[in-house]
């Protein structure tokens, strides 16, 4: 048995889509049919995963690693706590910074963004801080308090002169997720296969036996990567289950 790990956003799908292309389905069909497990593992929460779970994984890496399930069993699960969360919305929010909080079940925005509003969230646990602003010294006063435990990854977006970035925990990442779920099979990781294309994969394509990063993909994570593949809009995935023997 294989177990295979799959980026969405890049990988299994272009970016901002939820339908994979028909090549891709059609390689991890025939791969689960050989015996082999095949988990999407993103940043994504579970209600943001809905789309692509009707493709009938084997489970998922979600949250970032926070939140990991294989079939019906949920592996981990690692939320922030209540303390957490209220320090980090109490000073980004004081410092100006715009946040977006996502739960297991649903997310809760400070304006409107096609989610929920942030009046109507009800302090549900939650596993990743979205934050965006103008300068990075808007989050001193959070770091001050969060930094031991939690990371602030962030990139410019210069086309709107704003800063988008994470909180995410310093418990788990995607690799952790890896070797959860390849502990609960006894397969060794010399047996794992991970796929990405951004920074954000960068611990899971560490962690797995085999790592594929795609040619649409950041320079920084093909140069750990064992496999270039071609493009998602070239097939890439299936043409890479093909070269490995996977499909």
């Amino acid at each position: 048995m294989k177990l295979i790990f799959i980026d969405i956003d890049g990988t299994l799908t272009i970016p901002g889509e939820n339908a994979p292309p028909d090549s891709a389905l059609a390689a991890i069909r025939a791969s689960q049919a050989k015996g082999n497990k095949v988990f999407l593992c993103t940043g994504r929460n579970p209600d943001m995963l809905k789309p692509l779970l009707v493709y009938n994984f084997d489970g998922y890496v979600g949250c970032g690693g926070g939140y990991v399930v294989a079939e019906d069993e949920v592996l981990f699960d690692c939320p922030m706590t209540d303390e957490q969360r209220e320090i980090a919305l109490r000073t980004l929010h004081d410092s100006g910074v715009f946040c977006t909080v996502e739960a297991k079940d649903g997310s809760w925005g400070d304006e409107n963004l096609g989610i929920r509003p942030m009046q109507e969230y009800d302090n549900r646990p939650i596993y990743k801080v979205v934050m965006m602003c103008t300068s990075l010294d808007q989050l001193d006063a959070c770091k001050a308090e969060l930094e031991k435990d939690f990371q602030f990854v962030f990139q410019e977006v210069k086309a709107y002169s704003c800063m988008n970035g994470e909180l995410v925990n310093r418990k788990f990442d995607k690799g952790l997720g890896v070797r959860l779920i390849a502990e609960h099979y006894g397969v060794p990781i010399s047996d794992t296969y991970g796929f990405g294309d951004s920074i954000n994969d960068l611990e899971m394509i560490e962690t797995v036996g085999t790592s594929v990063c795609m040619e649409n993909g950041a320079d920084a994570l093909k140069a750990v990567s064992d496999i270039i593949c071609p493009s998602v809009q070239e097939d890439g995935l299936a043409k890479a289950f093909s070269d490995l023997g996977l499909d």
